[in-house]
């Protein structure tokens, strides 16, 4: 299980390192996509085996499934760390969570999101708001 956060650098070949706690988690394959927040997702294969099976699963002819395969797959990549725990996060993938020199790594169970410092600042004050998490998490069962 994926927990914490933590505040890494990019390189200057925009490769980040996976915090050592993380990296004993991963199987030796690892995807890499966009995620849903303007961040990124890493996931261990069979977490992400699980999410292609489900997508795949679902009805091409509905446009909402055909959206969510685009979103996941198109974006999809296979990372392996380096012998120093550090991955490569592709150009395209970088722009699509805005990063830059820094990141913040925040473990959410199954997997791993990485995150601009300004998007992961804006993100957790949203979920610092008591009031708001008892009406937005009331119906989840938690």
């Amino acid at each position: 299980m994926f927990l914490g956060q933590y505040k890494h650098n990019l390189d200057n070949k925009g490769r980040v390192i996976i915090p050592s706690r993380f990296r004993v988690l991963l199987d030796e394959e690892a995807y890499l996509t966009q995620g849903f927040d303007n961040n990124l997702r890493l996931l261990p294969e069979t977490a992400f085996q699980a999410i292609y099976q489900r997508v795949t699963s679902m009805a091409s002819t509905d446009p909402t499934a055909r959206q969510l395969r685009r979103l996941i797959f198109s974006s999809a990549q296979k990372v392996d760390p380096d012998g120093n725990g550090r991955i490569l996060i592709p150009q395209y993938l970088r722009e699509v969570a805005n990063l830059d020199d820094e990141v913040i790594i925040v473990g959410v169970g199954e997997a791993i999101e990485i995150w601009s410092p300004q998007a992961w600042d804006a993100e957790n004050a949203s979920l610092q708001d008591a009031e708001a998490n008892a009406q937005r998490f009331a119906t989840l069962d938690v």
